[in-house]
């Protein structure tokens, strides 16, 4: 059956909303695992009745189905080979949220962070914490049984689930709470119980994190036959939730974060025991190894201060008073025999510092050797007292099999995290993973432990379960799978029956690259393989930038669609490396994800893996168009520069014909762009026409880039005010001179090199000597910064990026300067989205400050982001993500607010969406300067 005919079969059930393009088969095959499974479809329901119509499709076809949250599974357990159901698009409710009671009833696809958002009021909350809450949904976190680094305070999310509603295969309803529906079942599994309570009592629940296989223990009838904890943990292998009833928790008044040192990861293991005697909320562990990586990527300031040793347990103690939280503080340090310490009561100065063990799936992405780590054994679990030792073995294990790691994790729990190295992209590297997932499993067996200590079994761990079980254990798994769901349709390939650990290993998939790349990719090793898969599928790019800050990823937050986060086109490219759904860079798949990408860079800074999309996408469209045709936006917003110097000559005749109703639509139509966007005036006079060198100061060189030059020249004018109040002598670089900007967001990178490597050569005189080169339009002094050197690929490229800086940055370095009162002035500022990944804006936000200057800073992107959305086709989404913050932000402005953009694009949708003008941070300065 086609996926035409299966879609068809879908609709007359009345199911509306199903995916079936490669595009979107592609970021759906593969989780946050290294799995790759191609679905036949993806069903988006809309409520019960789409469940129960796919349910009974699936009965009918024999096709399988996997349901899915957020699909930040690192086990492969959100994947599978028929019919996907993704809650997460429009089954994503709070129903309810009861104070009193203290619980909550959601819909499987609600985040995490949402259902947190609307029990806040309560002053309640949900206790599981995963690492991923900002994006994950209550239904994966039921279906892995989910903990977090809070688990010691609050629980699992089987400890937190009080009811569910579910669906079987054969579409009857079960409730859990009070018990109702599949009466089959029920009675069936209680005689299955019955008949194996030796096993039940003696195999499971050993310890906290015992997670692997079905949670039999709470089919115990000393337990309550409690099917609503049963279920949390069986990775959709039995039943479809669909909406849940949770335990809600109160925060306790106060919280006080104790970051202990060690000499090594082994020796805070050992303490363990100790620090729980303190009923710690949450200790957890961090490595120096992924303290060594972030910094490395990030810079030596990324990673806040942390006392003295190799290893730190990050230890929370809470409670409602604060003598009593003081006093097991301060016994907790006596008893902990760390090497040094730091006390942080401060929640914002802790928050720093849980970020970095928040981002830590992401961080570990690459190894210690620079080496891409993947996910396979990712979460395994010993007996806390037993923690410090399994470390020291486990690090003696991946040595002898040549691996490095980066550990880190819920130690006071018992469970550690770990990424490691494998060789998947070797012949034999599939082989080489398979032994060492054996003989970890041996290791941790050994020790009395689990297998999952949180993430569930899924594809990476399944095959092993008979190593931790004995046969009959293994027996009891397969018999109550046979209760639910005989014909195997619910998750397959997963816990029963299970598909080899390794078989569908997407990065052993992989294609060469046998094109001639235009970018180098240094931090990948000059492979765009290697480049791509840097996404390990974590989903941060999912979350709303409105409650966590920062830019990823502005279209999918528009769309809601996966194919439109930064990991579905990841995973779209993947696909053109490994499988047959997207076979070249002309693929309609490549084409179609990667479309509505805006080039914001934002994942570039934000994703914790590093990926960077508008590189991606330059270099596809590159190649794709390479020798061919393009699309009529990329000769004319591609060449902008080019046909701004000619209309440079008779600005006034330019500006008419933009103005006259037909020439403008024929103009606007021959150029690719929508008829709704209105075109900034040329200036009538270029800054470079104007421009007198100033003979004493500093010498500095002012980058004036085309938008500045032709659109904005008293921009530039300020500048030279501001650097020569600052005691700077500004010149300029030739006429021709140009980052290439234009060029490169189309994709024309063969042109933008010949036309950056001209400016890169001319730079690279004043970069010899020292003198600063300081951008104005950020994106082009992003380009300067970062992209000279991926595409220029020389010497003199890394010499022009070292010397290149802000505005911000320069007056920042200079000594004794002190900027002009911005005292009683109120700020909305939009950095622009380069600005953010490349530069960073701290050093604008800390300049502001020292004026006075009131200041409330936007995330997100301005939704124009260059030639985006400007081209047809690009309108709708441009002012979606306007919308997400900042047309509100201009909307909810007072009288006297200014907005200030330093991006000529975040100035020009403002203007063109809200009718508010903008200013440059250089223009705000000269306004106040001393006279």
């Amino acid at each position: 059956m086609t996926s035409a005919d299966l879609t068809a079969r879908l609709r007359r059930a009345g199911v509306t909303d199903i995916l079936t393009d490669a595009a979107h088969r592609s970021a759906y095959a593969s989780d946050a695992s290294l799995y790759r499974v191609v679905p036949r479809a993806i069903v988006r329901p809309r409520h019960s009745d789409d469940v129960l119509a796919t349910l009974a499709v699936s009965r009918d076809l024999g096709v399988p189905i996997t349901a899915r949250g957020a699909g930040t599974s690192v086990a492969g357990n959100a994947i599978g080979p028929g019919l996907i159901l993704d809650f997460s698009r429009h089954m994503n409710q709070v129903l309810e949220v009861d104070g009193p009671s203290r619980t909550a009833r959601v819909q499987a696809g609600t985040v995490q962070a949402v259902l947190q958002a609307a029990a806040k009021p309560h002053g309640l909350r949900f206790g599981p914490d995963p690492s991923t809450h900002t994006r994950c949904t209550i239904g994966g976190m039921i279906g892995n049984n989910s903990c977090g680094s809070r688990t010691l305070g609050y629980g699992r999310t089987s400890d937190n689930t009080i009811g569910l509603r579910a669906f079987t295969i054969d579409g009857d309803e079960l409730v859990t709470n009070p018990l109702s529906g599949a009466d089959k079942i029920v009675s069936s599994l209680r005689e299955l119980i019955g008949a194996n309570l030796a096993t039940g009592r003696t195999e499971f629940a050993t310890f906290g994190r015992q997670v692997s296989g079905y949670a039999v223990e709470h089919l115990l009838p000393e337990n309550g036959f409690n099917l609503s904890e049963f279920l949390v943990g069986s990775e959709g292998t039995l039943a479809i939730v669909t909406e849940a009833t949770v335990r809600l928790v109160a925060d306790p008044a106060h919280r006080t974060l104790v970051v202990l040192g060690y000499p090594d990861f082994g020796a805070a293991g050992d303490v363990i025991p100790a620090i729980l005697e303190f009923t710690p909320t949450a200790c957890e562990g961090l490595d120096h190894r992924i303290c060594d990586v972030v910094r490395a990527r990030r810079g030596p300031d990324a990673v806040p201060p942390l006392p003295g040793g190799k290893a730190w347990l990050m230890v929370e103690i809470a409670g409602d008073d604060l003598d009593d939280v003081r006093d097991r503080t301060a016994r907790l340090v006596k008893a902990a025999d760390a090497v040094d310490h730091r006390i942080v009561e401060d929640t914002a100065e802790a928050a720093p510092l849980w970020k970095i063990r928040e981002d830590g799936a992401g961080l570990a992405g690459r190894a210690p050797s620079g080496l891409p780590a993947h996910a396979g054994w990712e979460d395994a679990a010993v007996p806390p007292a037993r923690i410090g030792a399994y470390l020291r073995d486990f690090d003696a294990l991946t040595a002898r099999h040549g691996l490095s790691v980066m550990p880190y994790g819920h130690l006071g729990d018992g469970c550690v995290h770990v990424r490691l190295d494998f060789p998947l992209d070797k012949p034999d590297g599939p082989k080489l993973f398979r032994a060492f997932l054996e003989d970890a499993a041996d290791l941790v067996v050994s020790y009395g432990g689990s297998l999952s200590g949180e993430h569930g079994d899924g594809r990476a761990r399944s095959e092993l379960l008979s190593r931790m079980y004995s046969p009959e254990a293994m027996n009891l798994f397969r018999q109550i799978k046979g209760v639910f769901d005989p014909r195997n349709l619910l998750n397959p390939g997963n816990l029963v029956d299970p598909d080899p650990v390794d078989a569908n290993i997407r990065v052993s998939q992989a294609r060469p690259v046998r094109t001639q790349l235009a970018l180098a990719y240094h931090h990948d090793g000059g492979d765009f393989n290697q480049a791509v898969h840097r996404c390990t599928g974590v989903g941060k790019c999912r979350v709303d930038t409105r409650v966590l800050g920062g830019v990823m990823c502005p279209s999918f937050l528009a769309t809601q669609d996966e194919k439109d986060s930064t990991r579905g086109r990841a995973r779209v490219l993947q696909e053109m490396l490994d499988g047959d759904l997207a076979p070249d860079w002309r693929a309609p798949a490549v084409r179609d994800a990667l479309d509505l990408c805006l080039s914001c860079k934002g994942c570039a800074s934000d994703c914790p893996t590093g990926i960077d999309m508008a590189a991606y996408k330059a270099e596809v469209t590159h190649q794709a168009y390479k020798g061919r045709v393009r699309p009529r936006s990329h000769y004319s917003l591609g060449w902008l520069p080019r046909w701004s110097r000619l209309a440079s000559r008779m600005p006034a005749l330019a500006n008419l014909a933009m103005r006259l109703p037909g020439i403008r639509s024929v103009a606007l139509w021959l150029a690719g762009v929508d008829k709704r966007r209105s075109i900034p005036a040329f200036a009538a006079k270029t800054f470079r026409s104007s421009f007198t060198p100033v003979p004493t100061g500093k010498p500095v060189v002012l980058f004036v880039d085309s938008f500045t030059d032709h659109f904005s020249p008293e921009v530039a004018r300020a500048a030279v005010d501001v650097l020569v109040d600052a005691g700077y002598a500004p010149r300029i670089a030739s006429r021709k001179a140009c980052c290439g900007l234009t060029w490169i967001s189309t994709g024309q990178l063969d042109a933008a090199r010949r036309i950056l490597g001209a400016t890169v050569a001319e730079l690279h005189e004043a970069a010899k000597k020292g003198v600063p080169i300081v951008g104005l339009e950020p994106s082009c002094t992003g380009v300067l910064r970062q992209d000279a050197v991926e595409l220029v690929d020389n010497e003199a490229a890394r010499a022009v990026a070292k010397a290149t800086m802000t505005v911000a940055e320069l007056l920042a370095a200079t000594p004794g300067y002190t900027p002009p009162s911005l005292d009683g002035v109120r700020v909305v500022a939009q950095p622009h989205c380069h600005h953010h990944a490349v530069m960073g804006w701290e050093a604008d936000a800390k300049l502001l400050k020292q004026a006075g200057a009131t200041v409330k800073r936007l995330g997100g992107c301005c939704g124009l982001a260059g030639n985006f959305g400007v081209e047809r086709g690009h309108y709708e989404v441009s002012v979606q993500v306007a919308e997400q913050q900042l047309l509100p932000a201009l909307s909810a402005a007072e009288e006297g607010d200014v907005f200030l953009a330093d991006g000529f694009s975040c100035r020009t949708q403002a203007d063109d969406l809200a009718g508010v003008s903008g200013v440059h941070l250089v223009q705000l300065l000269q306004q106040r300067l001393r006279r």
